[in-house]
């Protein structure tokens, strides 16, 4: 009971400064926002102790033989940094769309490569990960015209998550809630028959119920197959999407790289298996090289595997 009051008086209390920050967002000019934000970013940093020790370990795990205890806090700070900014940005911006178009830029080749993955004519699979300002990119994508679709995790908090899809409607982001399962596959599958972008975070934790293990920083990492299943009922295209901020700037890259197919392999479940993990390596290579733009937050080694029905549960999403 005790556990249940605890959770309500949260869950109000984050109600009410989302809420009030969304109000503050409107009303203050962008520059005396900014003015602010480093100063509140501290401070956030050094209260949210659990989630430190929680990206410390997580960091720990990826990079434990390979850096020192140093270099990992700097990351981690970088992290916070990165990500508090980046959810300022967000609420600043959704109240003001034309800031959206200003601060994002294609990298050489991106907006070609995203063309041609559409001229394939059967709908684009963009692959990406909780790196940059992803939320961002999502919106500035819809901004400037192409037909797409996000794949969320919807709020814990339901009025906040009506908020949250209106403004993203508004905008012109779609969104296809996460669960229940069944509309997810649905509206994903209709998505990439209406030739549209459908955009996946693959770098979660998902259990062995829905998902397959993979080789991440060396370990086993429970991973999504959604992509690699829709690709197999549409043959639509993978697509590799990232946003890197520029420097210290409110600046931010889009980088695309070129579409591929999946490689089939002898059975559905090693194709599956194959391509999850080369897509995951992808994922891998871009926050091992930008590390501070990857959430280290999440806990995305915490499923073990399990030998036995993982692979039932594969043929079941295939079939």
């Amino acid at each position: 009971m005790f556990k249940d009051l605890k959770k309500k008086i949260e869950r109000t209390l984050a109600r009410w400064a989302f809420y009030f920050f969304s109000w503050l967002f409107r009303v203050l000019p962008y520059s005396v926002i900014k003015s602010i934000s480093s100063g509140l970013l501290t401070v956030i940093y050094f209260v949210l102790r659990r989630m430190r020790r929680a990206a410390m370990s997580t960091l720990s795990i990826a990079f434990g033989k390979e850096k020192s205890e140093a270099e990992l806090k700097i990351i981690c700070k970088d992290c916070f940094y990165n990500a508090g900014r980046g959810a300022i940005e967000l609420g600043v911006f959704m109240t003001r769309p034309f800031l959206i178009k200003e601060t994002f830029s294609f990298e050489g080749n991106s907006r070609e490569n995203l063309e041609a993955a559409f001229k394939e004519g059967h709908g684009v699979i963009g692959i990406s990960a909780h790196f940059g300002n992803f939320p961002l990119m999502l919106l500035y994508l819809a901004q400037i015209g192409y037909p797409t679709n996000a794949i969320i995790r919807p709020s814990r908090d339901e009025v906040i998550e009506k908020d949250f899809q209106a403004a993203r409607t508004r905008l012109g982001l779609k969104t296809v809630h996460s669960y229940p399962r069944e509309a997810c596959v649905a509206q994903s599958l209709k998505a990439l028959r209406d030739k549209e972008l459908l955009v996946i975070l693959l770098d979660q934790n998902t259990g062995s119920k829905s998902g397959v293990y993979v080789d991440f920083f060396g370990q086993k990492a429970g991973t999504a197959t959604g992509p690699i299943i829709f690709a197999m009922r549409t043959g639509a295209p993978l697509l590799p999407i990232f946003t890197l901020r520029k420097g210290d700037s409110d600046m931010h890259t889009l980088v695309i790289e070129k579409h591929f197919y999946l490689e089939q392999k002898a059975t559905d479940e090693e194709t599956i298996q194959y391509n999850v993990q080369k897509l995951t390596n992808i994922i891998e290579g871009y926050i091992r090289k930008y590390p501070a733009e990857w959430g280290w937050m999440h806990r995305r080694w915490k499923s073990r595997p399990q030998s036995a029905g993982v692979q039932e549960q594969v043929r079941q999403n295939v079939a």
